[in-house]
């Protein structure tokens, strides 16, 4: 009985051992060359010149040091013992270092912590590494990529069988002994030759060696524990600085991404220095779960979605009533700042976005048809067809700035495991505007932009910060009218005056971009809003505008794109999680519920419906056999903004007895207001767009 316990002991739930027996041959052969290179290395190391070197700190002060020998942690720990402890990683000129490599020369160094964007990055990427250790002891699986992500890490591996939930608790037992282990991050350079033979079990590795390492180089490995993986780091210096790791979620995948390739099984974890963090994280979680937009879409009847139209929402009528009241704010913005809403096609012939560059750089996300031995596709994005209203007729410099606006449906293919809620879909909308404009009328455009995208933000109480994304590794045109373009972007940044930061190589592919990322009431980013700079379009489109200038007549406008919503389907998201269904009431589809206290009173209650209904108020009333207590308890439950109770006081008087949700006073008894009175102050709070609704 004793033997039998201990046996189940050391099987997860799914009834699978706690480590896969016999152990894959691939890990002794990989520690074996490991060891044999390592001890190699390390005598190359031991007979580097020592000299000294000085290390130049963030606050001006120069530190001693001995190259091939000192270390980021050393001189960490010679400062204090707690910025030892707390730090995870170096940057040495600019560029992460592992605390625990040799410094060679004399350098500038940092050191950073957890709270830092690159500490969290490579804090989770080596979580991944220990995720996968796990993988490998509990699977006997082939790995593949483990990077960090927004929130986390994930590790994917093929394997004959598909993760469970049931197998978590395996996991972090495994996750849970490498820590205790404090085991080192070791780094090793190793030639591509040596690579191939490493991993020549794993054809995921070997296909990722032999596409991004060019022959007769070399790159490096980290080995934790018995993982050693391709890996380019850094890493913090041992497992036990993870003191709290959980494994999240699983899901499916396909190697790089690609549907034409394997089917993988991909693994979430999230991680944290502290247990305090992973608790506070868990609670976060639990209040993310309860505002889910899709669980939110259904439980008030805002949207769905079906698996014969995936990644297209169906909005219900509540949902449409937000979704166009935020169309129709942009509207009402752009009649004030001088935009003018066009219409355009949603499907054109592909020769289009040839001309464009879409179709070299996007046409795997585009939808094609073949019509007539013509291949056409359904526009992914507005652009180019705003060029060809552009370039209708002769423009003057007169007419410049031509602001072109456009809520036209956009088709995008995006892979099904990737679709997400109303976050990630293939239908969708945006508030979409172009700008077409003289070089120097740049500054005034970019400005008024980014005041817009600050107005509308500012409505939904949303703090936001901006990254300058700059030229990416495949695009058009010429390096000069990059770095041009670039400069005015950040020129109009630094005039603007609110938080921005650089995110190099990540720009569109005919331009620079400003990117804007808002914080929500759960203080999560979105990106959202973004305008980009093209000087290619304008180009490809051989787009001119006549100047006033006798000696050069035409010259070439600027393009500005720019969404301040962005797509409007994943603004609704943002927004029904932020506001975790209590909507605001400009915004709300529920503003008004009308009850009786009894069935007599039924026709002046829907005598006042109307009423609030003609004056563009969203009003309904319970008119059912339910009992009045019920009644008030269902329409507290769906969130309505204000519950006006009629009874026979009421109708003597022509008032209503209301209740504000955000007013507890209110709640039980309510206020007497003349219904003359209250219907002005309705209209106004919701031409106001008030955070607030207190009248």
């Amino acid at each position: 009985m004793g033997a039998d316990t201990g046996k189940k002991k050391k099987q997860d739930k799914s009834g699978y051992p706690l480590e896969c027996s016999p152990k894959p041959d691939y890990i002794d052969h990989r520690i074996k060359m490991f060891d044999e290179l390592k001890a190699i290395y390390d005598e190359e190391i031991a007979n580097k010149p020592r000299v000294p070197i000085k290390i130049h700190m963030p606050d001006g002060r120069f530190m001693d040091g001995i190259a091939w020998e000192t270390t980021p942690l050393s001189i960490a720990a010679t400062i204090s013992k707690s910025l030892a402890e707390r730090t995870v990683i170096a940057k040495v000129d600019g560029v992460l270092f592992d605390l625990t490599r040799v410094l060679e020369k004399s350098c500038d160094l940092q050191l950073l912590d957890f709270e830092s964007p690159d500490g969290k990055k490579v804090f989770w990427h080596s979580s991944a590494h220990v995720l996968g250790e796990a993988c490998e002891g509990h699977y006997g699986c082939h790995l593949c990529i483990g990077p960090p992500i927004e929130n986390g890490f994930y590790y994917e591996m093929a394997m004959d069988r598909a993760v469970s939930s049931v197998d978590y608790d395996s996991l972090h037992t495994l996750t849970k002994r490498a820590i205790s282990e404090k085991q080192p991050f070791q780094r090793l350079v190793m030639t591509k030759e040596n690579l191939l033979e490493m991993f020549k079990d794993n054809k995921y590795k070997v296909h990722i060696i032999n596409d991004k390492i060019p022959d007769n180089t070399s790159t490096t490995v980290y080995r934790c524990g018995p993982l050693i993986d391709l890996c380019y780091g850094p890493h913090i210096p041992h497992t036990g600085k993870i003191k709290a790791l959980k494994v999240t979620k699983n899901s499916a995948a396909y190697f790089l991404g690609d549907q034409n390739n394997d089917s993988l099984q991909r693994v979430y974890g999230i991680s944290f220095p502290d247990n305090k963090m992973m608790k506070e994280y868990e609670q976060f979680m639990a209040e993310a779960e309860k505002r889910d937009h899709r669980k939110l879409g259904i439980e008030q009847e805002l949207f769905f979605f079906n698996e014969l139209s995936p990644g297209s929402a169906f909005f219900l009528p509540h949902g449409t009533r937000i979704y166009n009241t935020l169309v129709d704010l942009q509207r009402s913005e752009y009649r004030k700042r001088g935009f003018h809403e066009v219409i355009t096609p949603n499907m054109y012939n592909t020769k289009l976005w040839k001309i464009s560059g879409h179709y070299a750089n996007y046409a795997e996300n585009m939808f094609t048809l073949p019509i007539e031995k013509e291949e056409f596709a359904l526009k992914p994005m507005n652009c180019p067809g705003h060029c060809l209203m552009f370039g209708l007729r002769e423009r003057s410099y007169r007419e410049l700035p031509l602001r072109l606006a456009d809520f036209g449906v956009i088709h995008r293919n995006e892979a099904s495991g990737a679709l997400s809620g109303l976050t990630r879909v293939r239908r969708f909308q945006q508030d979409d505007a172009h700008i077409f404009c003289r070089l120097d009328q740049l500054g005034v455009e970019m400005d008024a932009v980014l005041e817009f995208i600050k107005y509308i933000y500012d409505l939904f109480g949303f703090t936001f910060y901006m990254k300058l994304s700059t030229r990416p590794e495949k695009y058009l045109g010429e390096i000069e009218t990059w770095d041009k373009a670039e400069e005015l972007l950040r020129d109009a940044l630094v005039r603007f005056d609110q938080p921005w930061e650089l995110n190099p190589g990540d720009g569109a592919f005919y331009g620079p971009k400003i990117d804007i990322v808002l914080s929500d009431a759960l203080r999560r980013r979105h990106q959202c809003a973004t305008i980009q700079l093209d000087f290619q379009l304008p180009e490809r489109f051989n787009l001119e505008y006549r100047t006033d200038d006798p000696e050069n007549q035409f010259a070439r406008p600027v393009m500005i794109h720019r969404a301040v919503l962005g797509s409007v389907e994943r603004m609704v998201a943002i927004l029904t999680e932020n506001f975790g269904g209590l909507w605001p009431f400009w915004l709300s589809p529920r503003q008004i519920m009308v009850i009786p206290i009894a069935a007599a009173y039924n026709d002046y209650c829907q005598e006042v419906q109307q009423t609030l209904h003609d004056a563009g108020l969203f009003v309904e009333s319970d008119l059912s056999g339910d009992m009045f207590k019920k009644k008030i308890r269902n329409a507290e439950i769906a969130h309505w903004n204000f519950i006006f109770v009629v009874g026979a006081d009421e109708e003597s008087s022509r008032s209503v007895n209301c209740r504000n949700r955000d007013d507890p006073n209110s709640k039980n008894r309510g206020v007497v207001r003349s219904l003359d009175e209250i219907l002005p102050l309705l209209v106004e709070l919701k031409a106001n767009r008030s955070k607030d609704q207190i009248i």
